[in-house]
């Protein structure tokens, strides 16, 4: 397994990082760095983890991440990444907060920019037009080399400065309280849920994972990952359930049991808890596109 804190991926004569992926999953390792991130899925799906936010992934999905909040994407592409097939692709830019210089990040005329550096404490994902935009303004990048790509980023940063049209990902109270054993242990219980959601998953088993009783590891949990651990086993079904429903065109009952359910009255419950609709309504919103 990698480290699950890297060191800084900007080699240190350059001011940014933007490159195209393609490789058979993106990084799935539960881990966090100083530097800033956008991240552009251009091809791939899969499970997105940021901060206490779990949410599935797609194309399109474009996000902004601030300093050591902790992120992984895990791709439903198992088998690609087994037979090491290239199936993941997106466009990933690093860059740290010293880019502009302290002076000019105080200044009036960056107060925009200040203020979206620190919605990217909790994360950011872009929707509608403001996504399709940034898109182009990524892709366009990734070629350029010198002063003209630091431009290009801080043309990119400018727009993202001015949208209304994002959500915020980790919730208010999140805080990483993660150190470097920390996030190797929360890796390993998150893989372990990813394999297992769809049958029982009983808590003496996490506890035995990771080394620590039942009771010690429920508090563990909850301390770093923000919710109780049955609600993130919840959030990861429903997840699946959302795939099955739009993806694969499963009816409820099906997604339901498919999801590691019992019953159904549970799942229309945790699933309207989570995503703020019914499994039905969810069905449609998306047969419109």
């Amino acid at each position: 397994m990698k480290n699950a804190l890297q060191k800084s991926p900007i080699p240190q004569t350059k001011a940014f990082l933007a490159k195209y992926l393609k490789e058979p999953v993106f990084d799935p390792h539960w881990h966090f760095h100083p530097e800033y991130q956008l991240f552009m899925v251009l091809n791939g799906n899969g499970t997105r983890f940021i901060g206490d936010n779990v949410k599935r992934f797609k194309v399109g999905d474009i996000t902004f991440t601030g300093p050591n909040l902790p992120h992984l994407w895990r791709s439903d592409h198992q088998k690609e990444q087994e037979n090491n097939i290239a199936w993941s692709e997106g466009v990933v830019v690093y860059f740290k907060e010293d880019l502009l210089g302290e002076k000019l990040l105080k200044s009036d005329e960056a107060i925009r920019l200040r203020q979206v550096l620190h919605k990217s404490l909790r994360g950011m994902e872009f929707t509608g037009e403001t996504a399709k935009e940034l898109k182009e303004l990524l892709l366009a990048l990734i070629p350029l080399e010198g002063f003209e790509g630091i431009l290009q980023l801080l043309k990119v940063l400018n727009f993202i400065s001015h949208t209304k049209e994002y959500q915020l990902l980790a919730s208010p109270g999140y805080t990483n309280t993660l150190r470097e054993a920390d996030t190797e242990r929360m890796y390993a219980v998150y893989a372990y849920v990813m394999k297992n959601f769809k049958k029982k998953i009983a808590l003496p088993e996490l506890a035995k994972l990771t080394n620590m009783t039942p009771t010690s590891f429920s508090r563990y949990f909850k301390l770093h990952a923000n919710k109780s651990f049955t609600q993130f086993v919840s959030e990861i079904r429903i997840g699946h359930a959302c795939k099955l429903l739009i993806e694969q065109k499963k009816n409820v009952s099906q997604a339901s049991y498919e999801s590691g359910f019992q019953t159904l009255s549970n799942f229309n419950r945790q699933f309207k808890a989570i995503t703020q609709r019914t499994p039905m309504a969810y069905k449609k919103e998306y047969e419109v596109y």
